[in-house]
């Protein structure tokens, strides 16, 4: 065999005449080509295609004789590789001759004037419809890759789209495809209107809504576009809210969307029938239950003689299904079967319970992970391979692993395992978020103009797991310099350990001209233990030595403690202490996220005590977090922390151990650790040695992000102050503020500013409305 040209060929049968022999074929061989034995075959017109290509279609090999049947089967079977416009079969004194004409092959795919698609996006869409670069040129694919773009651009509201495509040649028999689109101007929706709706108004319907006629915010949301597809949501959250109030036989019986002629505007039309409300006149349970009737019954959110809820019904479903599931049917299916009496107006459901076969888990896999090792992944699952599947293991396994903060998005697969029916596979579905963070803070205010402060960490450290930062604080009046690192792995079972390294120098704001200044350099280990999923124990050492420094213009309150320490009598010079802090803490966590949470609570509780060192001291903190979402879109989040701090064995409560309050983080408003007793002559805020914080945010997605939870608005009230450790807490003396700010979890680091109206400031309260703030969550 060979595939070089002969310019001396005989003709043998044409493409043309292969067509009347098949059906000549067909009618009872009236057309007969000659058979010959081949001597040889030879392929000529190819330029990409491989000769062997060719010679695996042909039904024929050198020795055979070719006839009719194997002509007719070569044509077909090489027409069908859609690689040739053109085939020939002729004959060469013996030597089959395969004449083809290729289709030329697609060079490259670009577009024009497109805005509302990334051209990524579409090249890589069209190429899986057979239109891409190196794909054999086909015009029926182009012509309906056409049609598809123009479906797309319909339905994101752009009817008056039009694309122009044009396939040029080039050399090496190939073609560029150029779409040139024109998307005209988005049709906006100008009006929507419900039709057969009694109990619901129009605008109740219309809350329920994505989409929405134009509007001041409009521009950013693109609401007023109208999408077939956010239509068709729509329409099933309006069917949702009369199920959820008792409508069983309420439908939306049609919509119609007109257009203007000029095709900018859109009006929409949605047609519903309402039928009678329903109450629940009784519920019951059949099918396999496992002695535990009594128990899957108290499940059941339906009650006998309240309205009927479709939201109920699906979540008394899920529970069941989950709870089945935590015995191992990881397939349980439950469905309710209503009976309906119309006449009373009222149904009574039965949910027939199907646990189906128990299952074991066959294989935990984990994807997506590209840095984060498979190890750090999976130590924190609780559901096992070889075991009964679990579904509050697998929830809690998922949990675990988004609270480590690494992930974007944890995502959990159950299917059934290939070839089995009683073994699922676990898959853990993740989407890495970068763990390297330049954090920075600031605020502006009228007495220290523009702070900053800065620091560096890895949370992440090359996919370990462990966490090492840097701190870095720029102030003018206070300087800090940190090193930390964190194993919260140390030991097998568990353990965390980590350290601290650290030099702060603090100084007053020079215009109030009350100077002095506190150094202090030491170093922290502590060691965390697990004692259940959520909750874990510190213990802790440290050392730590403390210089301050005073003159005459140093507030009395610093002046007292150089005296009493070892500096000079008049409290004008420099004292030294040492102090060999002990801590011992507790912590839970039981968030359904690290990064942004929306249900559980966040706890710890921390006591410092030195009795060994210089200072003589005990310090408590306890703080509280908690999130719970009001509705689908919107969480309520709270926080509360009280810090107690009190000399020992006669000894004043150390300064430099002080709790401060005012600014992000605690009191919105109020500048930065402003807020207590201030100095009586350079009026400077001292601190205290009792603080209470309270915070109260209604958190928001932000208009357009969906259900994106890395953007988000919020509101917020505030409350807080500190106290003298001789004072008593007085309420009355808190400070409140309230106002509005935006969270967002930005590739640098969670960013968060807030603008704040102080509630009940009075004269002399230092003021700061807005602040930012960037890499520290609620």
């Amino acid at each position: 065999m060979n595939s070089q040209p002969d310019r001396f060929a005989l003709p043998f049968i044409r493409r043309s005449m292969i067509g009347a022999a098949v059906l000549a074929l067909c009618a009872g061989n009236a057309l007969a080509v000659n058979p010959f034995v081949v001597k040889d075959i030879r392929v000529e017109g190819i330029q990409r295609t491989e000769a062997g290509t060719v010679f695996s279609y042909l039904p024929v090999r050198v020795g055979e004789t070719f006839d009719d049947d194997k002509a007719t089967t070569a044509i077909k079977a090489l027409f069908a590789t859609g690689f040739f416009k053109d085939i020939r079969l002729e004959e060469e004194n013996g030597v089959l001759v395969v004449l083809v004409e290729e289709r030329p092959a697609i060079s490259s795919v670009d577009f024009t004037g497109t805005k509302e698609f990334e051209k990524d996006m579409l090249v890589k869409a069209l190429r899986e419809i057979g239109v891409g670069e190196t794909k054999i040129f086909d015009k029926a694919a182009v012509d309906r890759a056409e049609q598809e773009l123009k479906r797309q651009y319909l339905s994101h509201g752009l009817y008056g789209v039009k694309i122009t495509t044009t396939v040029t040649p080039i050399e090496r028999n190939r073609v560029t495809i150029m779409f040139n689109v024109d998307e005209g101007d988005v049709a906006k929706i100008r009006a929507i209107n419900f039709v057969g709706n009694k109990h619901f108004t129009d605008k109740q319907l219309t809350e329920r809504l994505q989409l929405s006629k134009s509007g001041w915010l409009t521009w950013y949301s693109k609401a007023d576009q109208y999408s077939k597809q956010k239509l068709t949501g729509d329409l099933e959250a309006i069917k949702s809210l009369y199920l959820n109030n008792g409508y069983l036989e309420a439908n939306v019986e049609s919509t119609q969307v007109s257009i203007t002629p000029d095709k900018r505007d859109i009006y929409l039309t949605i047609n519903i029938t309402e039928g009678e409300q329903y109450t629940v006149s009784g519920v019951k349970l059949e099918g396999e239950m496992f002695g535990r009737d009594e128990e899957l019954k108290s499940l059941i959110l339906l009650q006998p003689g309240k309205i009927y809820s479709g939201e109920l019904m699906e979540a008394t479903n899920k529970l069941i299904s989950d709870r089945l599931g935590t015995f191992g049917y990881a397939f349980a299916n439950v469905t309710a079967d209503p009976q309906i009496n119309r006449d009373k107006r009222e149904a009574s459901f039965t949910f027939f319970v199907d646990p189906g076969k128990r299952a074991y888990v066959r294989h935990m896999n984990i994807a997506g992970n590209t840095v984060t090792r498979d190890e750090v992944i999976r130590r924190e699952f609780r559901q096992f391979e070889s075991s009964w599947y679990d579904a509050n293991r697998v929830k809690l396994s998922r949990d675990r692993v988004d609270r480590l903060g690494y992930f974007k998005e944890v995502k959990v697969e159950t299917p059934e395992s290939p070839g089995t029916s009683d073994q699922v596979d676990v898959n853990f579905v993740v989407e890495e978020k970068p763990t390297g963070n330049f954090m920075v803070g600031g605020a502006f205010s009228q007495s220290e103009k523009f702070t900053f402060t800065a620091s560096i960490s890895q949370a992440n450290f090359a996919g370990s797991g462990n966490t090492v930062g840097m701190e870095l604080n720029t102030s003018k009046y206070n300087k800090t310099i940190a090193f930390s690192q964190t194993n919260p792995y140390f030991t097998d079972d568990g353990i965390s350990r980590s350290f601290q390294l650290y030099l702060r120098t603090m100084r007053p704001p020079a215009v109030n001209l009350g100077l002095y200044t506190v150094r202090q350099t030491g170093g922290t280990m502590t060691f965390g233990v697990p004692f259940s999923e959520s909750d874990t124990v510190f213990f802790g050492a440290g050392v730590e030595r403390t210089q301050i420094e005073t003159d005459a213009t140093s507030p009395q309150l610093y002046q007292t403690f150089v005296a009493q320490n070892g500096g000079p009598a008049s409290g004008i010079g420099q004292a030294n202490t040492f102090s060999i802090p002990l801590t011992a803490a507790w912590g839970r966590d039981t968030r359904d996220s690290a990064v942004t949470p929306t249900r559980g609570r966040y706890q710890r509780a921390n006591l410092e005590i030195d009795a060994l060192g210089d200072s003589k001291y005990y310090r408590m903190v306890y703080e509280h977090q908690w999130w719970k979402p009001v509705t689908r879109w919107m969480t309520l989040a709270l926080r509360g922390e009280f810090d107690y701090g009190k000399g020992i064995g006669g000894s004043s409560y150390p300064v430099f151990k002080n709790f401060y309050a005012g600014g992000i983080g605690s009191v919105r408003g109020y500048e930065s650790s402003s807020l207590g007793v201030v100095d009586p002559f350079y009026y400077d805020a001292v601190g205290g040695s009792k603080r209470i914080i309270a915070n109260a945010e209604l958190q928001f997605p932000f208009p357009g992000s969906g259900t994106d939870r890395s953007l988000r608005w919020f509101t917020f009230v505030d409350g807080g102050q500190v106290y003298q450790e001789k004072a008593k807490i007085r309420l009355d003396q808190m400070r409140y503020s309230a106002g509005i700010g935006l969270s967002w979890i930005s590739p640098v680091g969670p960013l968060k500013l807030s603008y704040a109206k102080p509630l009940n400031s009075l004269p002399g309260d230092k003021l700061e409305r807005f602040q930012f703030q960037m890499g520290t969550g609620f």
